[in-house]
């Protein structure tokens, strides 16, 4: 499998999705906001669309070279755009939501005929293919994932302030708008980075699945977001794996590990809390006198 140049670039590409997708998933979940994901993904069809409709006038070579940067586009001034509804209070955020939902598929859908192609073009932009990473997918993939991880992880401190309490925040002299909107350009940037991986319709979940997972175990915010992440990970080079030997979709075949995961866990998880309590009522020194011995002890 490593011997294929195919799987070498698919392997690549699912390690950089699988570990920067949790960590922008981690400040989603802890806003509440676990689904903009999905709505910044229908957003970025619209943008594959225009890139592929720019592509064809510009007579490019595939027709849809301009389809992640077009995507990129899109998702980011979709996500300024809810981000900017939601902070004004104009509109519910779960409103805001859905309006970027349909329209943005609808916009992808329309803008693909008027470019030439069909419906099917963007099959593999809605589920992800494996098979169609390129080499220039690839660098597209590597610098998202990068810029996403190195802002993620340097400024989570104060990423986690402004998602934890917004008020607190802005007592505290930090600029929250400002703030607010990194959130959620990194979230545009996640959907973008993850297209071809486990495709649009499925990335919030590789976003918010192994947050889950984490939050079962992990007792504080950086613990969840490293463990998330390297869930993230193990489910993509996994599920890629599986890919490999039998026909499945990668992207389906990711999430549903996921999900499998976190079903699993959710599970054994109170097994492993009684035996902790029951560990943590016995006497960890019997040997030694008891606290309230010692202090009766004349």
């Amino acid at each position: 499998m490593l011997s294929s140049p195919l799987m070498q670039r698919a392997l690549i590409a699912a390690v950089l999705v699988g570990a920067a997708a949790p960590v922008v998933g981690t400040f989603l979940v802890q806003r509440r906001l676990a689904l903009m994901g999905d709505g910044i993904g229908h957003v970025a069809l619209t943008g594959v669309a225009m890139g592929w409709l720019v592509g064809t006038w510009a007579s490019l070579s595939p027709a849809d070279t301009l389809a992640i940067p077009g995507a990129v586009v899109a998702a980011v001034i979709g996500s300024v755009i809810i981000e900017w509804v939601r902070a004004r209070g104009r509109t519910s955020g779960d409103l805001a939501l859905a309006l970027l939902f349909y329209g943005g598929i609808a916009g992808g859908v329309l803008l693909i005929k008027v470019a030439g192609g069909t419906n099917a073009n963007l099959m593999s932009y809605l589920f992800g293919s494996i098979a169609t990473v390129t080499g220039q997918d690839l660098w597209w993939t590597v610098g998202l994932a990068v810029g996403v991880l190195l802002i993620g992880l340097g400024l989570r401190h104060v990423l986690f302030a402004v998602s934890h309490d917004e008020e607190f925040a802005r007592g505290s002299g930090l600029p929250v708008t400002f703030l607010n909107m990194v959130v959620a350009v990194m979230s545009a940037l996640t959907v973008t980075v993850a297209m071809r991986v486990v495709g649009l319709l499925l990335v919030s979940a590789l976003m918010i699945v192994p947050v889950a997972v984490a939050q079962l175990f992990a007792g504080s915010f950086s613990r969840t977001m490293g463990i998330a992440s390297g869930i993230g990970v193990a489910v993509s080079v996994v599920g890629l794996s599986i890919t490999y030997w039998e026909d499945y979709p990668p992207g389906a075949t990711i999430v549903l590990l996921a999900i499998a995961l976190y079903a699993g866990t959710a599970v054994l998880r109170p097994l492993f809390g009684r035996h902790r309590r029951a560990s943590l009522a016995r006497d960890p020194h019997p040997e030694l006198p008891d606290d309230v011995d010692l202090a009766r002890t004349p």
